[in-house]
């Protein structure tokens, strides 16, 4: 595994997934939201490992794809030096934060903590202003045209039901596009 990647996981994901969520568990110890784990003879733990297992995998999908077609990370300091449509950004702009967002909906219910769930709202709602106001402008200064096509066609949050193939000149792109991972 290379070393940036490293550093992207545990700084980006390593804060929102677990630093945070402890930080929440431990602040509320003792109070009527302290946590208590769901065992597996309910139902919120299978829906739990469910989406957990979703997200998690929907996450390693999505940072492959950078790292492989995209030259880059997730992170800003080292971003993808390719624009890529690919695998679940045919669907949809951000599955990446999707998956956090389903890995942080597991950890709430696995521990049944509504301040963990009240973070990923929170999460949620800085990535909702986040994205236009800084993502995208960027985005659009880096990829230009096709980015603001491929902005045009698929939504951030709510995926597409059909893969969404970007066309240059009326004819399908080569190898960073198109819905294979």
């Amino acid at each position: 595994m290379h070393w940036r990647l490293i550093k992207t996981i545990i700084v980006l994901p390593g804060n929102v997934l677990v630093f945070i969520p402890a930080l929440i568990l431990w602040i509320a110890r003792d109070t009527a939201f302290s946590a208590a784990l769901v065992t597996a003879d309910r139902p919120s733990f299978w829906l739990a490992l469910g989406a957990g297992s979703i997200g998690f995998g929907l996450c390693v999908w999505t940072v492959t794809i950078f790292m492989k077609f995209g030259q880059g990370t997730p992170a800003p300091w080292d971003p993808p030096k390719m624009f890529v449509v690919r695998g679940p950004y045919c669907y949809v702009r951000n599955p990446m934060i999707i998956g956090v967002l389903l890995m942080l909906l597991a950890e709430a219910m696995m521990v049944q903590s509504w301040p963990i769930f009240a973070w990923m709202i929170v999460f949620f709602t800085g990535n909702t202003i986040y994205f236009p106001l800084v993502e995208e402008k960027g985005l659009e200064k880096r990829f230009g045209q096709d980015y603001r096509q491929y902005k045009a066609h698929v939504h951030r949050w709510i995926p597409r039901i059909r893969a969404w193939q970007q066309a240059h000149d009326g004819e399908n792109t080569g190898s960073v596009n198109g819905p294979s991972a």
